[in-house]
């Protein structure tokens, strides 16, 4: 039966093991879909199929379609704390890196023998053999066991072209050395480049055997590394939330408890400086609240009693009380959190280039290889001969330097991008490099330096701006509020030390008062200057309307009765954004302004840096910052997205390309795909630029790795394939990988 509109489905998360390459993911993908009323999306770096199912479908038989492929499923456990790093992913890691170990330690010594003449002394070729069998049996191991388990389905991966090819050098290389004239002492591989038909039992491939599992292992390892951190978005966003929380009991008693603990209807207390253990209301107190982590929101949030407040956010103020609405998986960070790993999940599976390839040329490399052996056993040209010919198409189509193409481009790409602040987290990042033609950017700590900066004074006729200075930041000197420090900070800069107030009040949600010097000093909203009957003059009152129209804070300063002065106070552009806007249009790219903030205070950074007015998108919720991205991507757009908060982290995951700041949180940096080290914009642009390179340098070396071995191909059908010819072909084509992707090393950042 077929699931129609009107039949309910469900949702299930699978974890499916013993995936190896893209295409394994694709074909579960495949098999699921053919279920009557089931949908399925497998991502290959996550590791997980979600799932939606409805009519007669049970999760048993999904997890039986999967295993019937040839791999595992299972409904993933609940998280929990793994300090050790312990789990089947370490020990997964682990095993590869022995085995990558050995085979680097073992093959080496067997290439250098058999490039090297001077290395061949008298039963050298022994010697390969002992170090090479435990590089294709022990540490191929993997290879092997995939073929075979693709195999037994009727599929062909890049695991079997690697297990054919390195099995057939290997058991031809034994053929040679036990039976044929191989192991005959004095044995050498002379560079002779002439083409000739002969029989094969005098050479040996043990080096091609031995180095293509060590070069394929190497990539296999540092691709395993990246996915086993696929989860740590979803891990930090949970860290961010508080531990433990003060609950309050009905007799006015504390008592400390884990936050797993907290039920709603409890009341627990946040001290000055402390994290909101869960959504709530205000009770009793009130204070500003830093919000800018998780909502993106520059300027600190007044709350008092009967205003909500967000869990994970932070007590910058005053003593609060809070009743709690939402906790645990009800509250605003889990449902982030949850919005991180929707947006993982759905993103298409990383098809890589070699593997799209492979499941073509695997299954006509195979075939030739028997068309050729019929074919001169049917000509009369003698077993020996025959097989020869067919063994050494196999082994002319053994990827040495596919093994090469993606990890050296990408080992020289990282590690220069890692010189100039860029971090690339793999290969199937720079995919999305080349089609990105729009760029979202998060406004608080990208675009902008993401903290209050005291930006401009205005002061009335015959008052000094040092004195202004003097005054006012000696008494926010003395707050905590975020706006206070601001006025402090810039005050202690430009004066260098500040007097000591006396008598310093705090006056909640209005400022701040005090004595400083011998002066009645008051710092804060109009309001507060109101109510010690005092009036802006019309020059300060239109400096304070012009601040605020252009998404500033405005703080009047007043002392000995008189309005004296308007303090501009906003989270500052950085000075290098303008710049880096202008390179990202340069390669192309349309930005766009995101951010929580008001539309004010937007469109005037969005003016500030070159931004249009229509591409500014303000006032958005967190959780709805995904939804934008998506929204953007289903007008047909490729969107990057930059951005440093938690409240970025879902759509990061979601972009086609996330470009995380390094000097934000933890789950924006790995929830994106690019981490750009500095807190400098200009950076995005040559982070675009330099995987757009890396990208096209992988694709060059893919292009000519197979082109050596295609052109190799009808002179090994024929049986003309000379044994040195086939090492000189695939160490000129290993060369010539490694030396394009050398060419990375000169990428420079732009002036």
């Amino acid at each position: 039966m077929t699931t129609t509109a009107s039949d309910p489905t469900t949702e299930v998360e699978l974890a499916i093991g013993g995936m190896t390459c893209a295409s394994c993911a694709a074909r579960v993908e495949k098999k699921l879909n053919r279920m009557d009323g089931v949908t399925a999306t497998v991502n290959y770096a996550t590791e997980k199929a979600k799932v939606s199912y409805g009519g007669d479908v049970r999760v048993q038989d999904l997890i039986a379609t999967v295993e019937a492929t040839g791999y595992t499923a299972q409904e993933p456990a609940p998280p929990v704390r793994d300090e050790a790093g312990s789990g089947d992913g370490h020990d997964e890691l682990h095993s590869l890196r022995e085995r990558l170990i050995t085979a680097v330690t073992l093959s080496v010594p067997v290439v250098a023998m058999a490039m090297i003449p001077a290395l061949q002394f008298e039963y050298w070729q022994w010697l390969s053999l002992t170090l090479a069998a435990p590089v294709v049996t022990y540490a191929a191991w993997p290879f092997h066991k995939a073929a075979f388990t693709n195999l037994r389905h009727g599929a062909a991966t890049m695991d079997t072209l690697i297990s054919v090819g390195t099995s057939a050098a290997f058991l031809w290389s034994l053929w040679a050395l036990f039976l044929g004239t191989a192991g005959e002492p004095g044995m050498t591989h002379p560079f002779e480049l002439t083409i000739s038909r002969g029989d094969g039992s005098g050479n040996i491939y043990l080096e091609a055997a031995a180095g293509v599992t060590a070069f394929i292992l190497a990539g296999r390892y540092f691709e395993a590394r990246s996915k086993r951190k696929a989860g740590a978005a979803l891990k930090a966003l949970l860290e961010l939330g508080a531990k433990d929380v003060t609950v309050l009991d009905a007799g006015g008693g504390e008592r400390t408890v884990p936050v797993s603990e907290l039920t709603v209807g409890d009341r627990f207390l946040v001290r000055p400086g402390e994290k909101i253990a869960a959504d709530g209301t205000v009770v009793e107190g009130s204070s500003a609240v830093d919000a800018s982590m998780l909502t993106g929101e520059s300027v600190p949030v007044e709350v008092a009693q009967g205003d909500p407040v967000t869990g994970a956010t932070i007590n910058a103020g005053g003593r609060l009380v809070v009743e709690a609405t939402r906790v645990g998986a009800d509250t605003q960070l889990a449902r982030m959190a949850r919005l991180v790993e929707d947006a993982q999940n759905g993103k298409a599976s990383a098809q890589r280039l070699a593997d799209r390839i492979s499941a073509v040329f695997v299954p006509i490399v195979i075939a030739l290889a028997l068309g050729t052996l019929g074919f001169w056993l049917g000509n009369g040209a003698g077993a020996a001969a025959s097989f020869t010919a067919a063994v050494a198409v196999l082994i002319i189509a053994c990827p040495c330097a596919l093994g090469l193409a993606t990890p050296t481009a990408l080992m020289v790409g990282t590690g220069r991008g890692a010189q100039l602040g860029i971090l690339i987290k793999g290969p199937e990042v720079l995919e999305s490099t080349r089609k990105v033609d729009t760029i979202v950017l998060d406004k608080t700590g990208t675009v902008t330096t993401g903290r209050m900066t005291l930006l401009a004074v205005h002061t009335s006729d015959n008052t000094d701006e040092a004195e202004v200075l003097r005054l006012a930041g000696a008494l926010e000197h003395a707050s905590e509020h975020p706006i206070a420090r601001a006025v402090a900070d810039g005050a202690l800069e430009k004066l260098g030390s500040l007097p000591t107030p006396e008598d310093f009040a705090n006056v909640p949600g209005l400022g701040v008062q005090g004595i400083v010097e011998g002066h009645a000093v008051l710092v804060g909203r109009e309001r507060l200057l109101a109510d010690w009957a005092m009036e802006l003059p019309d020059d300060l009152r239109q400096a304070k309307s012009e601040a605020e129209a252009a998404g500033r804070s405005a703080i009047a300063v007043a002392w000995d009765g008189a309005a004296r002065a308007v303090l501009e106070v906003a989270d500052a552009v950085k000075e290098t954004s303008p710049e880096a806007i202008r390179r990202l249009r340069a390669l192309g790219l349309t930005p766009i302004l995101l951010t929580g903030d008001n539309r004010a205070v937007a469109r005037a950074v969005a003016h500030e840096v070159g931004i249009a007015p229509e591409q500014v998108i303000a006032e958005v919720l967190p959780q709805d910052k995904a939804d934008v991205v998506k929204r953007l991507q289903d007008e047909g757009r490729s969107v990057a997205m930059v951005g440093d908060g938690v409240n970025d982290a879902a759509a990061l995951a979601q972009a086609d390309l996330g470009l995380a700041m390094g000097t934000g949180t933890d789950a924006a940096i790995e929830a994106g795909d690019l981490t750009l080290v500095r807190g400098d914009l200009r950076v995005a642009a040559d982070a675009i630029r330099l995987a757009r390179r890396t990208l096209g340098t992988i694709r060059s070396n893919l292009f000519w790795a197979f082109a050596y071995n295609v052109a190799a191909l009808p002179l090994a059908a024929a049986g003309l394939l000379n044994p040195m010819i086939a090492g000189a072909a695939m160490a000129f084509s290993s060369v010539f990988v490694v030396g394009n992707s050398l060419r990375l090393r000169s990428f420079r950042a732009a002036d």
